[in-house]
């Protein structure tokens, strides 16, 4: 093992990223059943083609500017930290890292629901836990396995995950009907901002793919091209999809998380609806996989700014941060017992604060390092990168509006997340404090 030092194996390439990045976002389909369930088909359709210009768009320009001119492991952290000092950019890691741990519960937990269509047993008792639990281990396992590894893995799980909705797509356009008995779900009700909610997370983590630039080919032309590749893939493979199944008339009430199941059984046959849970299990290895790679790389960069043990910073020779991916999963696998809903909720609120962060980095950089090489740079000036982040910040407020009539035991998730993002103030003074004793020799300022 070692402490520092280049990674030694290859670095990750364009579609590797790009499978990567989309896993970080998006992982297919799976989790959008909500969105049609709250709002009906149009205005579904509409949410997913709207909805990533206000939101995933101005996050992927922003990354594309900010990743090309400063390719750093610790990404988003090291903007923010050289744009606002280092108070901001522990709250930037703080709140990222907290939000990771409802992000990384929510994919198993999806997982497990889908599981539960073809294996009911699934569901009992502390089934779904050990599942769920199971499942995380073995990516971060995965991950010792380094960067590229999980980057190679992403491309060939993005196309196993993927052929399931394509035989629903083409079978779905050509098919006049579906027989409205062929549902059992009752109807639920009408929900636009839970609707909004469930696209935005479907639709976030652009910036997680950052904080991997060490281990990327060329990343001052890679990651431009990365952001708006992966953007269209995503686009497609959810309005497709979503599209083609109005285009068979199946009801909305059809809809609930983990119902694509039913619905692949419904329009082609039950061993598609195998084929889609299968799918599933392959999304969320995808989806944690290549998350784990970019959380873990967060403790490493405020490791070696002194901000956490330097423990953070051992490394296998593939460049794998052992140490902090053994701790970050167990700390993902404290939110295994939440509610799907619950998980979103809180992940959303936590993860809305320090991209707003990032935006404001954006916007600063600009006005006091106008000379940073910027490989690429949002066009417009500085007036379009204040607005770039209008949209973002606007969708942060709908889900404060919709966080504070939700309640997790007897807080309500607002209070919760609040009391989350204040924590990080506590921390930075206690970490700030053990540093200024420890003071190592080149340690950076």
């Amino acid at each position: 093992m070692q402490k520092t030092g280049k990674v030694s194996g290859r670095k990750l390439t364009l579609v590797p990223l790009v499978a990567a990045t989309c896993f970080m976002v998006s992982g297919g389909p799976y989790g959008l059943e909500e969105l049609v369930q709250a709002s009906g088909y149009k205005l579904a359709i509409a949410i997913l083609f709207f909805l990533p210009l206000l939101w995933s768009l101005p996050t992927g320009l922003m990354v594309g500017e900010l990743s090309a001119a400063l390719p750093s492991q610790g990404g988003f952290y090291v903007w923010v930290r050289r744009a606002l000092g280092p108070f901001w950019g522990f709250q930037e890691a703080w709140l990222s890292l907290m939000a990771s741990v409802f992000d990384m519960g929510a994919y198993p937990t999806v997982a497990v629901l889908y599981l539960k269509h073809v294996w009911p047993q699934a569901g009992e008792g502390n089934n779904g836990v050990l599942i769920a639990a199971s499942i995380l281990l073995a990516c971060l396992a995965w991950n010792l396995f380094g960067a590229k590894a999980v980057g190679d893995g992403s491309v060939l799980l993005g196309l196993l995950l993927m052929v399931p909705f394509s035989v629903i797509t083409v079978y779905a356009l050509f098919r006049h009907g579906i027989p409205v008995a062929a549902t059992s779900v009752s109807a639920g009700k009408s929900d636009l901002l839970a609707a909004i909610l469930v696209a935005m997370w479907n639709y976030m983590g652009w910036d997680n793919a950052s904080t991997v630039a060490e281990e990327v080919e060329n990343p001052q032309r890679t990651y431009p091209r990365v952001m708006i590749i992966a953007l269209v893939v995503i686009m497609l493979s959810y309005i497709v999809p979503v599209a083609a199944v109005w285009s068979a008339h199946l009801p909305v009430n059809a809809w609930e998380t983990g119902s694509w199941a039913s619905i692949a059984g419904t329009v082609v046959g039950p061993w598609l609806g195998l084929a889609v849970v299968a799918g599933a299990l392959v999304s969320t290895a995808g989806i944690l996989n290549s998350l784990t790679m970019s959380y873990s790389r967060l403790p490493v960069a405020m490791a070696e700014d002194g901000y956490l043990p330097r423990a953070f910073t051992l490394k296998l020779g593939n460049g794998a941060p052992w140490f902090a991916i053994v701790v970050c999963g167990l700390a993902w696998g404290l939110s295994l017992k939440l509610s799907f809903d619950r998980l979103i909720m809180l992940d959303i609120l936590l993860y809305g604060a320090s991209l707003v962060l990032e935006f404001v980095a954006l916007v600063v950089l600009r006005i006091h390092e106008p000379e940073l090489p910027r490989p690429f740079r949002v066009p417009g000036g500085l007036p379009v990168a204040v607005l770039l982040g209008m949209g973002p910040a606007a969708l942060l407020v709908v889900a404060l509006i919709k966080n504070r009539n939700e309640h997790l035991g007897h807080f309500s998730t607002l209070t919760l997340g609040l009391a989350m993002a204040a924590a990080g103030v506590v921390c930075y003074f206690a970490a700030a404090h053990a540093r200024t004793r420890r003071r190592p020799s080149g340690l950076k300022s």
